[in-house]
């Protein structure tokens, strides 16, 4: 579990697929991180198991499977990408932004990308536009992992706004529009909607 917090960026170092049909990511350890082999950790918003840890400053690797690949942008990561990493949670941790999986829903597509004053506007179209019913203005979505507040909703896409520290701070930066980003919905809109379901 993650809060769509960004604790920091890295720089892809090897994206490959392997002999037995999985893939194998591999990027750059944050300097001060103490990661085990096992540990989950969110990239770009999907939830990898570590498979191997470098020393302070050298990689960190992670296997994904054909699933993973289908259903983010991970598969299309070059070597020097930034991505957002998130440790998991702790209990006890402050939860600053919102429950994440770490299970990516859908690809979307950044249609449009402007400063509005101090902050930036994404417009973002959903692969699946099914997707839309369980994101709601001024709910809780993660785009690339990042934990961010709905603005507005139409048929076919939705808006988030982006305060200078979270562009500044995670890969948003990197972006422009017809780039991909991975989307979770939250969590809690697939519980009601699926208990809502059962009770017809």
């Amino acid at each position: 579990m993650f809060t769509g917090i960004i604790q920091a960026t890295a720089r892809v170092q090897k994206n490959d697929k392997q002999k037995d049909g999985g893939s194998r990511l591999s990027t750059a350890k944050p300097l001060g991180w103490r990661v085990k082999k096992g540990e989950s950790i969110a990239v770009n918003g999907v939830c990898l198991t570590t498979v191997s840890v470098g020393s302070a400053g050298s990689a960190l690797a992670f296997v994904y499977m054909p699933e993973t690949a289908l259903r983010s942008t991970i598969e299309s990561l070059k070597v020097g990408e930034i991505v957002n990493l998130e440790q998991a949670m702790q209990l006890g941790d402050r939860l600053n932004g919102h429950m994440v999986q770490g299970h990516v829903d859908t690809v979307g597509t950044i249609s449009a990308l402007k400063k509005d004053g101090n902050s930036y506007a994404l417009k973002i179209t959903p692969r699946e536009v099914g997707v839309l019913r369980w994101i709601v203005e001024k709910g809780s979505v993660a785009v690339d992992g990042i934990s961010l507040t709905v603005v507005m909703v139409a048929k076919r896409w939705f808006m988030v706004k982006i305060i200078p520290h979270t562009w500044q701070e995670t890969n948003l930066y990197t972006k422009k529009a017809g780039d991909r980003v991975n989307i979770e919905a939250d969590i809690l809109a697939k519980y009601i909607e699926k208990l809502y379901a059962n009770k017809k």
